[in-house]
């Protein structure tokens, strides 16, 4: 007897040995280009994307994951846009609906006056981040999602330093270069969102309110942008924004990386917000940082195990009375 619970015991660590062994050799040099491109993008998009340098190069990470279809890819203001023309100015209309995809669930928030939308920044900036409903608490505001990128060097960035160019209130509060262009999501001061490439100068030049840096745009002039493949990121919790032709905001958050919610590809996320009737929409920064509050409370189930993220932005809906617009 105890010679056969040796020999079974053995027999599953060599098991686990080889399996060890052989699975990252399966996924990343195998015959399911599908599956490869799907792992090695969940890697690269996460907190510990160096783990798929261990075995490959950068180079084969970029062929695998492939180009980016949006890449120069942008919105331009409408000078006839003004949210007054669809009835949504002073809306206090907040819409919350769960979603379920095929192996991932989530929260939808439609928000009908999209001048109540501003960019919150931590109290802290340049020395750590706060978390979303900590922004929210301090701006009074009664709904919020997660914002732009931010620096986070090997994943050990505490949310201090916002990535690109963001701006609040019409205010520039963080620019690396002038000239630079970034992918941005931004709102104009008459309500309408722009996505796509823009330096800081263009946009200082522009009727700007609100802009934080992530991408890849999404839907532009009612059309995806992905439109072959799974847009390169594999699957992993996801946070977007979009806005419908009356001006209304749709605001998404897909849970991952537990049981009963994975995550989502950048093409579920495009195509879940033109369901919901976007004409406009991008991808802000997801992974652990994928948090919606509602009345105070997180509504999601953020991935952290840590704990909510602290975050250098976050998107926040203000109450009807507090928002102010260019119109």
């Amino acid at each position: 007897m105890k010679s056969f619970f040796k020999n079974t015991a053995l027999f599953i660590v060599i098991n686990l040995l080889v399996g060890v062994i052989m699975g990252p050799l399966l996924l990343f040099y195998g015959p399911m280009p599908a599956l490869r491109q799907m792992v090695v993008g969940s890697i690269v998009t996460s907190r510990h994307g160096f783990v798929a340098e261990w075995f490959l190069s950068t180079e084969r990470i970029r062929e695998i994951l492939g180009p980016s279809e949006a890449e120069d890819i942008r919105t331009t203001p409408l000078s006839g846009f003004a949210v007054s023309k669809a009835n949504n100015k002073g809306n206090d209309r907040i819409e919350v609906e769960d979603i379920q995809g095929y192996r991932f669930t989530g929260k939808v928030m439609i928000v009908h006056d999209p001048l109540r939308i501003k960019v919150a920044v931590s109290s802290k900036l340049g020395e750590a981040g706060e978390t979303v409903p900590e922004m929210a608490r301090r701006e009074g505001a009664v709904a919020a999602i997660n914002g732009g990128g931010f620096i986070d060097p090997n994943g050990q960035g505490n949310g201090a330093y916002p990535d690109g160019i963001t701006v609040s209130r019409g205010q520039f509060i963080s620019v690396i270069d002038e000239d630079q262009k970034e992918n941005i999501i931004g709102i104009t001061k008459k309500g309408q969102m722009i996505v796509g490439r823009y330096s800081a100068r263009e946009l200082r030049s522009m009727d700007i309110s609100e802009v934080v840096t992530f991408g890849p745009p999404l839907v532009v002039n009612g059309r995806p942008t992905i439109t072959s493949g799974d847009g390169g990121w594999g699957v992993a919790p996801r946070t977007g924004i979009g806005q419908r032709s009356d001006g209304s905001i749709i605001m998404v958050v897909i849970d991952g990386r537990q049981i009963g919610s994975i995550g989502a590809t950048l093409r579920e996320l495009q195509d879940l917000l033109l369901k919901y009737g976007a004409v406009t929409a991008g991808n802000l920064d997801g992974g652990a940082s994928t948090t919606m509050v509602y009345n105070g409370k997180v509504i999601n189930q953020p991935s952290s195990v840590f704990g909510i993220r602290y975050i250098p932005t976050s998107l926040v809906v203000l109450p009807t009375n507090q928002s102010k617009g260019g119109i």
